[in-house]
């Protein structure tokens, strides 16, 4: 019988999915919905509205490194437990929110949360409990997370005109009081013992190295990740402005953001097959490879409808397999026991990057026209690629000297 039975696996993966589904859907993409509905009543402008996600984003970032201790500290349960207190927290204080004052310490507080209790946490979650079978578990995972908006979107709107979206936004801290809550304290698996982790073939190192090169491949996959993560999340907001600038009329251009979402679960599916067959270096290179194929061929031929579609398969692909290579890449490197400690130290800047992001692409894409924007995607993409290829390097150094060790 094997030390991690199916079943297990199955609780692990249905818990992460719900409650996962639950802190994005409730969070970060609830002002798709709610955010044009509550402003008249805060007297707050749109953008003003929409900054609490910035703020959500820039507080999760700077929380990133000390719940990163957290974790290799208490492991992920208690750190998701105390995240779903967070969420509820910061839900409630939206719900009574009269102004600016409330709604950003609101934002702060959800930011908290996030910290807490979305990404890094969860998928540490997984690699505590799944050892060699984590990459695999993360990847399906991670393609039942990005249907959140699509889930949640029309609930919230359907909850909204029932009950007004005060009291959406105490609804939603029930769910997480009730939901989640009980569900990482009560019912998440235990961790993997070190036995059961050897059983697996869990070894306590991908790859060895010495404190410098360590070092070295943080900094590599840091750097790839966070210029990745600054294209896509700066770019995706402006998609649809993108595609009218080329000469795509709005119902092409509607249909052509719908494809990259299809283009982007597609990804993540493809990955959640090759399971352990999967190499997080060689997914970030292909993703990569997608994003800028797709940026130079919008350069050169932009103008027509086909060179749209195949950008917008392109870039949904690559964005969709880079989302889960910036899970996965930690695993090439550091151990089971050390994954937690350092995705939370990668978030930080990659956090900071999705909360920039946006406005800097759109500032730029308004003074200086969509060629500069691309120009400069396609830059950050090559530099992307180089620090993938230099973490490759590093590696195979140290496999190489390995037997002499």
């Amino acid at each position: 019988m094997p030390a991690t039975p199916k079943s297990r696996t199955v609780a692990t993966i249905a818990i992460l999915a719900v409650t996962q589904l639950i802190g994005w859907g409730t969070t970060f993409d609830m002002l798709g919905v709610m955010g044009r509905i509550i402003a008249p009543d805060l007297h707050l402008a749109n953008e003003i509205i929409f900054f609490g996600l910035s703020v959500m984003m820039v507080v999760s970032a700077l929380a990133g490194p000390t719940i990163g201790r957290m974790l290799k500290r208490f492991g992920a349960a208690r750190l998701l437990a105390a995240g779903s207190l967070a969420f509820a927290a910061g839900l409630l204080l939206l719900s009574v929110a009269d102004g600016i004052v409330l709604y950003m310490l609101a934002w702060c507080i959800i930011g908290v949360g996030g910290a807490l209790g979305l990404s890094a946490p969860a998928y540490t979650a997984v690699v505590e409990r799944e050892g060699a079978n984590a990459s695999r578990v993360i990847a399906i995972l991670m393609l039942f997370t990005g249907l959140s908006s699509a889930i949640f979107w029309p609930l919230l709107d359907q909850v909204q005109d029932l009950i007004g979206w005060r009291r959406t936004f105490a609804a939603s801290a029930g769910a997480h009081l009730l939901i989640c809550l009980p569900l990482y304290l009560f019912a998440l698996p235990k961790p993997l013992t070190s036995l059961q982790a050897v059983a697996q073939g869990d070894l306590p190192a991908p790859v060895p190295l010495d404190a410098a090169s360590r070092q070295r491949a943080f900094l590599c996959i840091a750097a790839s990740t966070t210029l990745a993560t600054f294209v896509t999340y700066g770019l995706t907001p402006s998609l649809l402005q993108i595609f009218g600038l080329f000469g795509a009329a709005p119902a092409l251009a509607l249909q052509l953001g719908s494809l990259r979402g299809v283009m982007g679960i597609s990804a993540r599916f493809l990955d959640m097959l090759l399971g352990r067959r999967g190499n997080p270096l060689l997914s970030a290179i292909l993703g990569v490879g997608f994003l800028l194929a797709g940026f130079v061929l919008l350069i050169a031929h932009g103008q027509s409808p086909a060179v749209l579609v195949v950008f917008v398969i392109c870039y949904g692909f690559g964005s969709g397999i880079l989302t889960v290579a910036r899970a996965l890449l930690p695993l090439t490197v550091f151990s089971r026991q050390d994954y937690g400690l350092q995705s939370a130290r990668l978030s930080l800047p990659q956090n900071l990057a999705s909360a920039a992001a946006p406005v800097l692409f759109t500032a730029i894409l308004d003074r200086a026209g969509v060629f500069p924007l691309l120009v400069l995607c396609a830059t950050l993409a090559t530099i992307s690629v180089g620090f993938i290829l230099m973490l490759a390097v590093t590696i195979r150094k140290a496999r190489a000297l390995a037997p002499a060790a």
